[in-house]
């Protein structure tokens, strides 16, 4: 055995001793490497709780054909790619998204759930209103607890089909997802009160971030908040704001943490696939404590909240 290799599994003893005894999920430390579609290479500097959920990311594959005119189209990314992102940032378990390229084809996301691992991933399929029963099961098995309607980059699924998918969703303990711009919040609160089915907003709801919590969308997003079924991804900060390090963004991310601290997840969006420069994803982890300073609530929106919605087993 080399040096070299005798220190790397010292190293990796250490820090798993290190989270055992912290009851952390990493190893604080400065040091990491790059990693794919991701700047820098410093870990975070806020400590991840063992069982650390991230609730949004994507694969793809250029093997699998995208729909014609796809709005986002991205590289490979693989898991390997994001096991770099894993022993990087310090997150465990993640929630695969079905990307708007591939329409209402899976097969990305559910090969991927599969290479993660069934212990610690799960998925968000796209799905039309007349799926069937059978196609349901048979994903709720691999582990599949949502399905995303994707209205910003639309195409494949509309709206109304969410009211009419929502019952049976609701009958197998899954959620709908929209990623939705903030100014339709108020058009749409009445179909979106009326679902069923638990609801889940990509990305802090697309509120419109020069008005932030001054703003109608929000204040929609709030009232099905308070209804007790909705949650909110904290994620894609980058989104609509004026750039790093996003204090327009982490204004919204704190009301919302504030505000209902048990309805919030956390989510890297990784691989970034909207942006053409890649944000530091250490960056976007230190945000979290920023937004919820209590580590009591940092980990109820990385590891228990994440837990319940995605039926992950208990960590």
């Amino acid at each position: 055995m080399t040096a070299a290799a005798h220190t790397s599994i010292n190293r990796r003893q250490f820090c798993g001793l290190g989270a055992a005894l912290l009851g952390f999920g990493g190893c604080a430390t400065s040091a990491g490497s790059s990693v794919p579609y991701s700047a820098g290479t410093d870990r975070p500097k806020t400590p991840v709780p063992a069982g650390a959920t991230d609730c949004h990311m994507h694969f793809f594959d250029k093997r699998v054909a995208t729909v014609p005119g796809a709005p986002v189209l991205h590289p490979d990314t693989f898991a390997s790619d994001y096991r770099a992102y894993q022993r990087r940032i310090g997150t465990q378990r993640c929630v695969l998204v079905t990307p708007s390229a591939y329409g209402t084809n899976n097969q990305v996301m559910v090969e991927g759930m599969a290479a993660m691992g069934a212990a610690a991933s799960r998925g968000v399929a796209v799905l039309r209103a007349d799926v069937p029963d059978a196609e349901l099961k048979r994903l709720h098995a691999l582990g599949v607890r949502g399905v995303r309607f994707n209205l910003v980059q639309a195409g494949a699924v509309t709206i109304d089909q969410a009211k009419l998918l929502s019952p049976r969703l609701a009958e197998m303990g899954w959620h709908i997802q929209f990623h939705l711009l903030g100014e339709r919040l108020p058009d749409a609160f009445e179909l979106l009160a009326g679902l069923p089915s638990r609801i889940v907003f990509d990305h802090m709801g697309r509120i419109p971030l020069a008005e932030g919590t001054s703003s109608a969308g929000y204040q929609v997003l709030r009232r099905l908040i308070d209804r007790g079924n909705t949650w909110v991804k904290l994620s894609g900060p980058y989104m609509g704001s004026k750039g790093a390090p996003y204090p327009d963004a982490s204004a919204l991310a704190r009301a919302l943490t504030q505000a209902a601290p048990e309805r919030m997840v956390w989510a890297s969006d990784w691989p970034h696939a909207t942006e053409q420069t890649k944000p530091d994803d250490a960056v976007l982890f230190d945000l979290l404590a920023d937004w919820a300073p209590d580590a009591h609530v940092r980990r109820r929106i990385l590891v228990d909240t994440p837990a319940q919605l995605y039926d992950f087993p208990a960590s």
